[in-house]
């Protein structure tokens, strides 16, 4: 059987959009989403980031689940790290019993931003430490048998909102595998350890009340177009924005210069990033996913739909969902 397909959404904004623009774009490719049998569509959280819009993930997340009827929303992720678990599963009790049976929680220990922007959250350096400890005071509360004495979710108690450990190292694995949880691996950005991750998790794994097997899904870039020209004229430009991430923070650079950048040894890593992708028109998109979804062993597939503008994403998406079903 096909692994499922599901979406990873950033909430982009493009250069020549606002944020607003960026947000309306996300409830666009949810609804998307959902009509095309999509499983459910996540959002990261990023902060410091002028081209990212979902830092506010659980506002946004409800946002989007007001403008949709079916499909499931959630986290991919919650930098768990960076909250109190108290106020996550308060945050996404609200949102599961405004919306029963769509929410999902992806819960990683990243900073998801920068040290400085971390010191700006008022996180400690030291706080990704506890990160099991506090999956399961988190996991406590949404289950309404809270670890800590006389404190409780509301809303979240009893609300049993489904956790997922999000990851790129086998410590993650590991985790999840313990906790009888599923497990996301985010080979769309940090492929090295795939396929070891996924071993440790399949191996190791433990069964738990929320799932009795194991569950791994697997981060895919997908830029699908009706011609090949124009999917990998998307994704050069992709490219080149990401040349930014080399540079200090408001420089700008020329579209040559940005390709020079790219042909460097600096940007082998940006290079790398994109291993795991598919480009171009449906039917050459349709049998690298097959390939990607044979190579991962992999139960479901979160798509990243890199296209540079809304509407090239939600062509991608569309031309996936057809030629997947098909």
């Amino acid at each position: 059987m096909a692994p499922a397909l599901s979406v990873l959404d950033l909430a982009t904004i493009g250069k020549t959009e606002t944020i607003a623009d960026g947000l309306a774009a996300t409830v666009d490719l949810a609804q998307a989403a959902e009509k095309h049998g999509y499983t459910r569509v996540w959002y990261a959280e990023h902060h410091n980031m002028a081209s990212i819009a979902s830092s506010a993930t659980a506002v946004l997340i409800a946002h989007v689940a007001a403008h949709t009827s079916t499909i499931r929303l959630g986290s991919g992720g919650i930098m768990l790290p960076n909250h109190a678990p108290l106020v996550v599963a308060e945050q996404f009790g609200t949102l599961a019993t405004l919306h029963p049976g769509r929410i999902d929680l992806g819960l990683g220990r990243a900073p998801g931003t920068d040290q400085t922007t971390m010191r700006a959250l008022r996180r400690d350096a030291t706080a990704a430490d506890t990160f099991p400890q506090d999956v399961r005071e988190l996991q406590g509360y949404l289950a309404g048998e809270s670890l800590v004495p006389g404190v409780s979710a509301y809303p979240g108690a009893g609300t049993a909102v489904p956790l997922y450990i999000l990851g790129s190292s086998l410590f993650g694995a590991s985790l999840a595998a313990a906790f009888g949880l599923p497990y996301a691996f985010a080979s769309h950005f940090a492929p090295a350890a795939l396929l070891d991750a996924v071993e440790v998790y399949r191996r190791d794994f433990q069964p738990s009340e929320q799932l009795e097997r194991p569950h791994v899904i697997a981060g895919l870039n997908v830029v699908a177009a009706d011609d090949q020209a124009t999917a990998e004229a998307q994704v050069r430009d992709l490219m080149r924005s990401r040349v930014a991430l080399l540079l200090r923070p408001g420089t700008t650079f020329t579209d040559e210069q940005a390709d020079a950048l790219l042909r460097s040894p600096q940007a082998r890593h940006l290079h790398e990033m994109m291993r795991h992708s598919a480009v171009g028109t449906p039917d050459v998109v349709r049998q690298q996913v097959a390939d990607f979804a044979a190579y991962s062993g992999a139960d479901e597939l979160m798509v990243a739909h890199q296209g540079t503008t809304a509407e090239a994403r939600v062509r991608s998406l569309e031309l996936l969902a057809e030629v997947y079903a098909a």
